[in-house]
């Protein structure tokens, strides 16, 4: 298992500085194979996930070297892990060092045809193609029981890996992201989300974050995986839930709430539990927790978002704009921005709340109108003076404020 985990974190490393190998892998049952480690011993019935090798399945060797010769020549432009720089996993070798690693597997191999069975079945990564009789490196495994074998350290880093590896390949990959939630992968990043180590917390999070973006930009895979009947999407936005109340740690909050504003299109209108938790994020928090905060809760507010005069609503209910006003004066331009762009869509859609008039909004749009780095801000310029002038006409009505 241990040549598993640098395989996988190969498979991390490559689909994250060259994207266009991504399909590849997915044409390989790389997915499915990294699915199986996620669901082994986290959810029942994982043996469905155990995929066996076929005569014509390559590797996932021969998958990392065909992937690597075919991206050489690839440019250079590196999508960095925006949270985390990961080492080679139980080693600080490069990772050209992995090929050596396989091979002296493989020689290891043949050299001690005298291990005992229970030795062959927790170091066997090696198999004999029958048909060519080539040694090949797969990432499924031996066997279940095999697996069973490893120690509670070396399963959570399998997880780890392949909860980062599943991040790298879906990013921005519709095909891959189909694959992955018509699976029960979603159920296993929801536990794993919940009762996994750090790192393979971490990483599930990630992945549920790509997933959700790219759900957000295909309304198809937002209908078919996080519909609201869902048991799988249930689980995980649960998850979500618990993270954002709890609010303790970095590393699972901001994931979680960028994965909670890319499905704010699928939230019915009863469901109004996630504005409160978000709301709190915006008073008092680091700036980069109220910027993501904010960004998330203009997912729910904007014009596009069909329910988006319950959502602003729910947001002025919660106390949101007394928070978002103390932002726009005193925050940090990162969170000063989508603070007044939240502002301003809620100054658009219910302009007749009272609130606004008892914080007296007008006053603030009417400031923002003369800083220069706010108006010159392209999504500020078009909607500022639109959302002023919709808080006028109702103040100068005398409708809605007292």
């Amino acid at each position: 298992m241990k040549v598993q985990i640098v395989v996988a974190w190969a498979i991390s490393e490559l689909a994250a500085h060259h994207p266009k190998c991504q399909d590849h892998f997915a044409q390989n049952n790389a997915i499915r194979l990294l699915v199986s480690h996620l669901a082994f011993e986290t959810i029942q019935e994982h043996s469905k996930y155990a995929i066996t090798n076929k005569q014509n399945m390559s590797s996932i060797h021969s998958l990392v070297m065909a992937s690597n010769n075919n991206n050489n020549d690839s440019g250079k432009g590196v999508q960095e892990d925006d949270y985390k720089i990961i080492n080679h996993p139980g080693t600080n070798q490069t990772s050209n060092q992995m090929h050596n690693v396989i091979n002296n597997t493989i020689a290891m191999k043949g050299n001690n045809k005298k291990d005992t069975k229970e030795d062959s079945i927790n170091n066997a990564i090696v198999k004999q193609n029958n048909n060519n009789n080539n040694n090949h490196v797969s990432i499924a495994g031996t066997s279940i029981k095999g697996r069973e074998f490893e120690d509670p350290r070396t399963k959570a880093q399998m997880k780890a890996m392949s909860a980062r590896a599943l991040w790298q390949l879906c990013r921005k990959n519709i095909t891959i992201c189909h694959t992955i939630t018509e699976s029960r992968a979603l159920l296993c990043f929801a536990v794993l989300l919940e009762k996994g180590t750090d790192d393979v917390q971490h990483y599930s999070a990630m992945a549920l974050m790509e997933i959700t973006a790219v759900a957000a930009e295909h309304p198809e895979l937002r209908r078919s995986a996080f519909k609201p009947t869902s048991p799988a999407a249930k689980a995980v936005v649960e998850q979500f839930l618990k993270v954002i109340e709890k609010g303790d740690s970095d590393d699972l909050l901001i994931p979680c709430v960028k994965a909670v504003g890319n499905l704010a299109r699928t939230f019915r209108a009863t469901e109004t539990r996630f504005i409160a938790p978000l709301v709190r994020l915006l008073d008092e928090r680091e700036p980069v927790i109220s910027m993501e905060a904010a960004v998330s809760l203009i997912k729910f507010a904007e014009s596009d978002n069909y329910l988006h005069e319950t959502h602003c609503n729910a947001i002025i209910a919660a106390g949101g704009a007394k928070h978002l006003i103390q932002l726009v004066y005193f925050g940090e331009q990162m969170v000063q921005i989508p603070s007044l762009l939240l502002l301003c869509y809620i100054a658009l859609h219910v302009p007749k709340n009272e609130t606004l008039g008892q914080e007296e909004v007008l006053i603030v749009l009417e400031w923002c109108t003369k800083q220069a780095h706010l108006i010159s801000e392209p999504r500020i310029e078009p909607i500022l003076p639109e959302a002023k002038s919709r808080l006028e006409l109702y103040q100068s009505r005398g409708r809605g404020f007292h």
